[in-house]
């Protein structure tokens, strides 16, 4: 077998499983609308999502998982306006203050899986954040409002008082200090009246450090000692700078408890049993979707100024339907007139063409569902866009063919050559266009921006695949059509183009 048909084999089922990623899911037995109306226990009886999951041996755990989603942007697909206002005088920060809460806020909405969220700066204290598809519009706002206080406290000399604190509402001095930072003059409401001062002072327990000291978290899956239970848990990386201040505390209370509180709750008062300086794991008898927001919200940091929510706006589609059918018609006009183009004007090389760019679109598509990329016009404008570069790829490689035929070489040797010099001119205009996305991508990384992100990654992304199609691709189909018609191409050189 040659080294084509191996080749063609290979492009073949790459072809058809992309054909499967890309087909929309009610084609494959997805039952959404049933799915969205579901309870939980009635979504097991219900096939909801288009992922592959494996399990080989039969354990409950999956051996093999593969997501395959398609994320629509709000011009799309609608989806939630929230409106957040700055919950502490305007006086008490500065406009590079609220940047950095919006910024915070952009990450916490990209960990959610909504990359094409918006983010913009209203004026003086308001943030305007946008999110497209959004199904569960309570869990996606207390996400980003959520402050997640996080605080490592001093329990020194309570050890036999710690299992009466679990759980309860305690006061800090991390607490008492951000109150007065933020009370609205005037105000002889005490924020604190619900929760507990230490028992032996009377003053509010010392915050030894915040969460602003982490550097990282994660959550984990570890069995619980003594029970093997499984038990999900928070590991967290301290900052640099903070290590000398918590690894001298916690070897200096080996033996004390240490309490950590979340949000002025107690999640656990574990004993300290060596110092700890870059490191540590939270437990708190967490879900896994406990477990995961809260180190989404840590490793997002803690908003420089907390928000409430101003008001809420469920949107429509800002193009409406009828303007994403004319959209797609457009598109599927445009790519069957290239089509058109190249079987024409380019004859048996351009029907390889024809076949190399029906691969790369479906190649693209299964692309986006994989990551997943978040659709909105810009991003279907950078993929109409890689479908123009990929027919000028096939373009410089058919005229170096014909110029080398031109010239008298074997058609064998013609093909090679053609391909062999076009490379390089593919390779650079490719390469230089990828750099250009990135600068766009870097640019699309601020608040407000991210449309043009979006247009970025799916140019870049067809620039990358063009380079495998208009090369590997392009060619096993002109090899194959040209050992098909050898006799006609020698007897008509016109079937080439030439």
């Amino acid at each position: 077998m040659s080294i084509h048909a191996r080749w063609l084999i290979f492009i073949v089922v790459l072809t058809i499983f992309c054909i499967w990623v890309a087909t929309p899911p009610e084609f494959k037995g997805v039952q959404t609308e049933a799915c969205a109306t579901a309870s939980e226990a009635e979504q097991a009886g219900l096939k909801c999502t288009e992922n592959i999951e494996l399990d080989f041996n039969g354990d409950g755990q999956l051996d093999f998982a593969l997501n395959i989603t398609q994320s629509l942007g709000l011009d799309l697909v609608g989806g939630l306006r929230v409106l957040l206002q700055a919950d502490i005088p305007a006086a008490n920060f500065t406009v590079e203050d609220l940047s950095e809460t919006a910024n915070n806020v952009s990450r916490r909405v990209n960990a959610l899986g909504l990359t094409e969220a918006t983010i913009q700066v209203q004026g003086r204290n308001r943030i305007l954040v946008e999110l497209p598809g959004v199904r569960d519009p309570e869990q996606a706002v207390a996400t980003i409002q959520q402050t997640a206080l996080l605080e490592f406290v001093d329990f020194g000399g309570l050890s036999q008082q710690v299992l009466g604190f679990e759980g309860v509402k305690i006061v800090t001095s991390e607490q008492v200090e951000l109150q007065r930072n933020s009370t609205a003059e005037g105000s002889d409401e005490d924020p604190f009246a619900d929760r507990q001062a230490h028992p032996v002072t009377g003053l509010p327990f010392e915050t030894v450090m915040t969460g602003a000291g982490l550097q990282a978290a994660s959550a984990v899956l570890s069995a619980s000692q003594g029970t093997g239970t499984p038990q999900w848990l928070i590991n967290f990386e301290i900052k640099p700078e903070f290590q000398d201040v918590f690894g001298n505390f916690t070897a200096s209370r080996i033996g004390e408890p240490m309490a950590i509180v979340l949000d002025g709750e107690v999640l656990s008062a574990p004993t300290i049993q060596a110092a700890l300086r870059d490191g540590g794991v939270i437990s708190g008898q967490f879900t896994e979707e406990e477990a995961n927001t809260l180190a989404l919200q840590l490793r997002s940091g803690a908003l420089p100024i907390p928000l409430r929510v101003e008001s809420t706006q469920e949107v429509g589609a800002t193009l409406g339907q009828e303007s994403v059918r004319l959209s797609i018609q457009a598109g599927v006009i445009g790519v069957i007139v290239v089509l058109a183009f190249m079987l024409i004007y380019y004859r048996l090389p351009g029907l390889a063409a024809d076949f190399a760019l029906i691969v790369f679109i479906f190649l693209n598509i299964a692309v986006f569902k994989l990551l997943p990329v978040t659709l909105t016009l810009p991003a279907i404008t950078g993929f109409l866009i890689s479908i123009g570069t990929a027919v000028d790829g096939n373009i410089l490689i058919f005229e170096r063919v014909k110029e080398e035929l031109r010239d008298g070489l074997p058609l064998d040797e013609a093909l090679k050559a053609g391909f062999d010099r076009a490379w390089t001119s593919i390779r650079d205009s490719n390469l230089s266009t990828i750099i250009i996305c990135a600068i766009l991508f870097m640019f699309g990384q601020t608040p407000g921006a991210s449309i043009v992100a979006g247009f970025a990654v799916t140019l870049a992304i067809g620039l990358i695949l063009n380079l495998f199609t208009a090369v590997i691709v392009t060619r096993t189909f002109l090899y194959i059509i040209v050992d098909v018609f050898r006799k006609q191409i020698e007897n008509n050189r016109s079937l080439l183009g030439v």
